[in-house]
């Protein structure tokens, strides 16, 4: 045995071995079950092959940046054509992200997950091969729809397999995976650029597609959902598998009993996107979506330009380029330091620190007097920008309960996927009459907006169940 409810032995009719099943996999058993569970490699397993995926997908969008200024030149676009273009992946992202939430909600984590990779992949190849502009727009769009189904689900599956002690920590480092997939987006575009085009960094992007059958053959379902949708054979059956995987990392030893936790109550189910707005969440739906509006408004109209902007002072494109990844470095201790921060601070406090970090930063960076306080003051800005990605991504899936988990996460990301599409947009705009000062105070004010979403309306979700913080 591994610490499980005993499960009687000898003549079982079927309906006593349903409702020992009921009993075993109903969703507060099934929470108590993967609480008590010791950290171990399996878990953190799930977690890299997630993370990894996330990885992928950021070298994708972080790739833009890198690219805008050739793809610019090649078509002979305007700024503000080229704001337009840098916005079609967030039209695809606010699709994906909506809808792929409500469907893994509906028909489950892992199978949306596979399919959000095959538009991803599929979306890459097309940009590699588009004729003009007009297609390439159409290609971002799709890749940014496969990204945006990606996001609220890998957020669902990672928040639902950990236990309360780590789910913070980990959800935090999972961020962490996209400053690195960004540098590494620059340093894949600089040693591309050397010797193709852009279209080459584009192809080599689609592979990582692939990775969908790492999903498919090492990630179980979330037990937590199957148990909610009431298919509780199937969930004591992934969760004895998970138990037995956890036992056999610590070499046999007994797992601890579980301890008693509340049932989600499952009495008049709603549809996933209602739940949102029912007693107890509507003022938590309020305060992510402010939040994730304005601070992806102000991050992607940005980080976008960023390259592009070096380049209109004067710097060459692999100047620009390396500039860029070296801003972005700082990204790397900046999600350390959140990690850090939502578990011994809190995610709330943690969220206003980052977010008032990145408003005074960004504009500083907009006011620089010289190009060592531009490299000074864009690492201040990426420390603070990259640790406000890790405590958002943190604290979205907390608020919400199982049945509308993805939901609210895939929604809140679409909020900000509606920043994302505008940012960049309005940036090609202005830019002209505001110039870089203009741009990077628009960004801060942005980010002031998120920050007092989270500090007015916020609550505090550290050391808890997910069962406890929504019933």
């Amino acid at each position: 045995m591994v610490g499980q409810i005993a499960i009687p032995t000898g003549n079982v009719l079927p309906d006593q071995a349903v409702g020992t099943a009921t009993a075993r996999a109903s969703n507060g058993m099934i929470a108590a079950r993967l609480e008590r569970l010791p950290m171990t490699q399996f878990q953190r397993n799930i977690f890299l092959i997630i993370a990894t995926a996330w990885f992928f997908d950021s070298i994708d969008l972080g790739s833009l940046t890198f690219l805008l200024g050739s793809i610019k030149t090649e078509f002979g676009l305007t700024t503000a054509q080229a704001g337009l273009l840098s916005s079609m992946s967030f039209v695809g992202m606010f699709l994906g992200a909506g809808i792929s939430g409500m469907l893994a909600d509906r028909f489950g984590r892992k199978v949306v997950f596979q399919v959000s990779m095959i538009f991803w992949g599929l979306g890459s190849v097309w940009c590699a091969y588009a004729p003009d502009a007009t297609t390439l727009g159409y290609a971002r769009l799709l890749l940014g729809f496969g990204m945006g189904m990606e996001f609220p689900v890998a957020l669902a599956i990672v928040s639902e397999f950990l236990p309360t002690a780590n789910r913070g920590r980990y959800l935090a480092i999972m961020e962490g995976f996209w400053p690195l997939g960004f540098i590494a987006a620059g340093c894949l575009s600089y040693v591309l650029l050397s010797y193709f085009d852009w279209r080459a960094v584009f192809l080599a992007q689609a592979v990582p597609a692939l990775f969908l059958f790492a999903i498919r053959f090492l990630v179980p379902e979330s037990p937590r959902w199957l148990a909610d949708r009431g298919r509780y054979e199937e969930a004591d059956r992934v969760m004895g598998c998970i138990e037995a995987k956890v036992s056999e990392r610590l070499n046999g030893r007994s797992l601890p009993e579980p301890q008693p936790l509340p049932e989600q109550a499952r009495g008049e189910r709603r549809f996933s996107f209602l739940e949102l707005w029912s007693p107890g969440y509507a003022s938590r739906t309020v305060m992510i979506w402010l939040t994730w509006f304005f601070a992806l408004l102000g991050f992607y109209g940005l980080t976008t330009w960023l390259g592009a902007l070096l380049q209109e002072a004067g710097y060459s494109v692999t100047k620009s380029v390396v500039y860029t990844i070296l801003i972005s470095l700082a990204g790397v201790p900046g999600f350390i330091t959140s990690a850090i921060l939502v578990e011994r601070w809190g995610r709330k406090p943690t969220a206003v620190l980052m977010l008032i970090g990145s408003a005074v930063a960004a504009y500083l960076y907009g006011h620089s007097p010289s190009f060592n306080w531009l490299i000074a003051f864009g690492l201040m800005m990426q420390f603070f920008l990259f640790g406000m990605w890790s405590v958002l991504y943190a604290y979205t899936p907390e608020l919400y309960p199982t049945r509308a988990r993805a939901t609210g996460a895939g929604c809140a990301s679409a909020v900000g996927r509606v920043g994302s599409l505008i940012g960049p947009y309005i940036i090609g705009i202005i830019l002209p009459s505001l110039g870089h000062g203009g741009v990077f105070a628009l960004g801060a004010g942005s980010f002031v907006i998120a920050a007092l979403s989270v500090a007015v309306l916020g609550i505090e979700t550290k050391g808890q169940s997910l069962e406890a913080i929504s019933r």
